[in-house]
Parts: structure tokens; C-alpha cells; sequence
């Protein structure tokens, strides 16, 4: 490949050059699956799945490195759940949510039936209301 100033030498081919992040240890060219984080704060070492981003104070780990894992004498792991899957709604989720959406779309209704009392009176942007979810009125309407 040339340029104005003359060829370009690469110490890598670009083409082994791989988005996959690698584990931090030294020597250590696994793949990364999951980070490490210090909480000096409260002597707490913390590790869990991989993160989005790589952050300049946290470490990718490998699976063996994770796994093998030991923090300083006086300190605790901590140890996140992996999720090594998308979590998937469930369908007493996505039913609820359903029951909710559909009690939106007819909040009139609902205000005819209940008398018109209770924390609605106090909250005059509450249009509906399950369990702990409500439903608020557009400020611009």
C-alpha cells in the first residue's frame, strides 16, 4: 500500500486485528467475558458480565481468570449473576403490560366507575392507575 510519503509498514496485519476485547492479563489472549471493578470505598472487588465499553479503571477477565478470581485479605468479591442471555420478558410480563395499555385506552371509563375520589383528586395529571403503575395526563392537554 502507498502513500505520498512512501509505503506503509503495519507491525499487524490489519487484517488479524479483531473487535473482540481481550482478557487484561498479562500473556493472556483469550477473549474477554466478564469485567472487573475495584469499590476501594468498602474493600469490594466486583465481578460481573462483561461491560458495554471498555473503562480505563475496570479489567476484562477471561472465563479461567474470572473463575480463579481471589481479592486481597480483608476484601470481598462480589460476584454478578452473568445473564448469558438476553433476558426475555416473561409472559406474565408482557401480559401485564397488555392489561396495562389497554387500561389507558379507556381511562374515562374508569373515572365514571370509581366516583371520582381518592389520590386522583389530589393528583389532578393521574388519568389511571394498577397497582403501582399510573397513567399521567400530556401536560399539554
Amino acid at each position: 500500500m502507498e502513500s505520498r510519503r512512501g509505503p506503509l509498514k503495519s507491525a499487524v496485519p490489519s487484517n488479524v486485528v479483531s473487535p473482540v476485547r481481550r482478557c487484561s492479563r498479562t500473556a493472556c489472549g483469550r477473549p474477554a467475558v466478564a469485567t472487573l471493578t475495584y469499590v476501594y470505598a468498602d474493600s469490594t472487588a466486583v465481578l460481573g458480565p462483561l461491560a458495554t465499553y471498555a473503562e480505563p479503571h475496570c479489567y476484562d477477565l477471561c472465563a479461567e481468570h474470572s473463575e480463579r478470581l481471589t481479592a486481597p485479605r480483608g476484601w470481598e468479591v462480589v460476584r454478578l449473576a452473568d445473564g448469558s442471555g438476553p433476558a426475555r420478558p416473561s409472559g406474565d410480563d408482557l401480559e401485564a403490560l397488555a392489561n396495562a395499555v389497554r387500561e389507558a385506552a379507556r381511562p374515562q371509563e374508569r373515572a365514571a366507575g370509581a366516583g371520582g375520589g381518592g389520590a386522583r383528586a389530589a393528583d389532578p395529571m393521574e388519568v389511571a392507575r394498577r397497582g403501582h403503575l399510573r397513567v399521567l395526563r400530556s401536560p399539554e392537554s
